[in-house]
């Protein structure tokens, strides 16, 4: 059986979609019959919900949002995972985990680094920035941030999920990290042009100095210390190090990954309503 959290998100659909056919249990904190599989309730805020389910030979898809207590909840679950004998856990991670790391890429650092030395046959997937969350970068027309001129890479949450259907119907290999990205990397000025171009909404990108973008995310009601660590973690990222691409996806699922023109045209809606 193919047991997979954090069903009802983004990655999460899609992923339950893909594999139809397939002996999936979803684990949900509530009532979800839309999503056309077996579920029950569960909840990584109580790993043992989780552990409960897992039996010798299942596969495990592993992911949720971040809070506080995340990356003890996934470590628990990992522990949970082992004991029960399961055939493999598939991992959502984000390019340059790290312990120490800023934010999430810290909070994933420590749960990628805890999978790793488990003993489960294990597969830690590795995007960059999610195409899903371009819409709510726009406000009133502008995107703003602290990425300067350089490139970044932006992936659809669907590929993500469809590469762990891939390595979730396959004979789990040797533990192995993917760096998944989209097929181009642009600069977010390049991108609000294209949002204009595809969408027909007006867009430009406003690149802000570290400290006045963290003033910025606090006037949109983060806390001072989140806010100075993601101007911080956005300035990070576009130094480079997420502008270098990868044919990951296309090796793993036998399809290219979907162009940033193809998804904005899909959800032309979210920039214009």
């Amino acid at each position: 059986m193919i047991v997979v959290t954090g069903a009802t998100g983004s990655i999460g659909r899609a992923l339950v979609a893909g594999l139809r056919g397939h002996d999936v249990l979803a684990v949900v904190r509530r009532p979800a019959p839309d999503l056309g599989c077996a579920y029950e309730p569960g909840d990584l805020e109580r790993p043992e919900s989780v552990g409960r389910l897992l039996s010798r030979g299942d596969r495990l898809f592993l992911n949720s949002s971040l809070w506080p207590g995340f990356a003890a909840a996934h470590r628990a679950v990992i522990d949970l995972a082992a004991r029960a004998g399961v055939a493999q856990v598939v991992t959502v991670s984000v390019r340059g985990a790290r312990p120490g790391a800023l934010l999430g890429g810290g909070m994933h650092g420590e749960v990628d680094a805890h999978l790793r030395a488990s003993g489960v046959p294990y597969a830690v997937l590795q995007p960059t920035g999610f195409m899903q969350n371009l819409p709510g970068e726009v406000r009133d027309g502008v995107m703003h941030g602290s990425y300067g001129p350089g490139a970044v890479n932006y992936i659809d949450a669907r590929d993500v999920a469809a590469v762990a259907a891939a390595l979730l119907t396959r004979p789990a290999g040797p533990g192995a990290d993917h760096v998944l990205t989209g097929p181009e990397s642009l600069s977010h000025a390049r991108i609000a042009e294209r949002v204009t171009a595809v969408t027909g909404c007006p867009v430009r990108y406003v690149d802000l100095p570290v400290a006045r973008m963290a003033a910025h995310l606090e006037r949109q009601g983060l806390p001072a210390p989140a806010a100075a660590d993601l101007a911080a973690l956005i300035a990070e990222t576009g130094d480079g190090r997420w502008a270098t691409r990868t044919p990951a996806v296309e090796q793993i699922t036998g399809r290219p990954p979907r162009t940033l023109d193809a998804f904005l045209a899909e959800h032309r809606a979210a920039f214009t309503g």
